[in-house]
């Protein structure tokens, strides 16, 4: 259920976990989480080894990830992603479009979290998915349009989330990234908000510091102002 936040002032959680064998984008190396080490075996410690694309789960893209010559992870402004931010509700079909965001986006602005039909279908997914294998990867997702992305730029926006796997359409991924990441707008991907009320708050948003890489896994936490 959502969290009433308007009664607390406790940290949100709003990260996807990462999970061996998770859904990943199609085409993408699977997740493969293994113990390398273990204590009954004698060695005294425990050690895990990861191995998956920087694009799963919660993440940042950075500029790299589509512009030649573009920053890595390392270059990204911490002081866009932490700060205040706005959860907002756009539950536009099948895309988010400029209208969308005009009428649901408060001016000011600079960290924009958009909680859209995909928290809908994340929270029957991880319902349906209690007893049952891991989901498959879904094409169907909610994501913005070119138009809306350049009217986030336009607002002054420096970061922009979305619940859902891409911030670009399944079928036209690259013009969204391109009008966002070359304005400076740091992407954050896969973000679970099924259970956060539309509203105001603080957000931390740490992503591995990948240097020279063009996206990172990252922990984002939120808490209501």
């Amino acid at each position: 259920m959502p969290l009433d936040s308007s009664t607390t002032g406790a940290w949100i959680d709003i990260t996807r976990p990462i999970v061996d064998g998770m859904a990943t984008w199609p085409g993408d190396p699977p997740v493969r989480i293994r113990r390398a080490a273990r204590i009954e075996d004698g060695g005294g410690f425990q050690v895990s080894t990861l191995a998956t694309s920087v694009h799963l789960g919660t993440h940042v893209d950075a500029p790299a990830h589509v512009l030649p010559g573009g920053a890595g992870v390392e270059h990204l402004s911490l002081d866009a992603l932490i700060g205040p931010s706005v959860v907002t509700d756009v539950f536009a079909d099948p895309h988010v479009d400029a209208p969308a965001l005009r009428s649901t986006v408060e001016f000011g602005a600079q960290r924009v979290l958009l909680r859209t039909r995909n928290s809908a279908i994340h929270a029957g997914e991880e319902a349906a998915s209690m007893d049952a294998d891991p989901q498959p990867f879904r094409t169907d997702f909610a994501a913005l349009t070119p138009q809306a992305a350049r009217h986030l730029v336009e607002r002054g926006v420096r970061l922009v989330g979305i619940d859902g796997p891409s911030i670009a359409p399944w079928d036209d991924l690259e013009p969204v990234h391109r009008i966002l990441l070359s304005a400076g707008v740091i992407v954050l991907e896969g973000i679970l908000l099924s259970h956060v009320l539309a509203g105001r708050y603080d957000l931390v948003c740490l992503p591995l510091q990948l240097n020279g890489c063009d996206g990172a896994p990252a922990r984002a936490l939120l808490r209501p102002r």
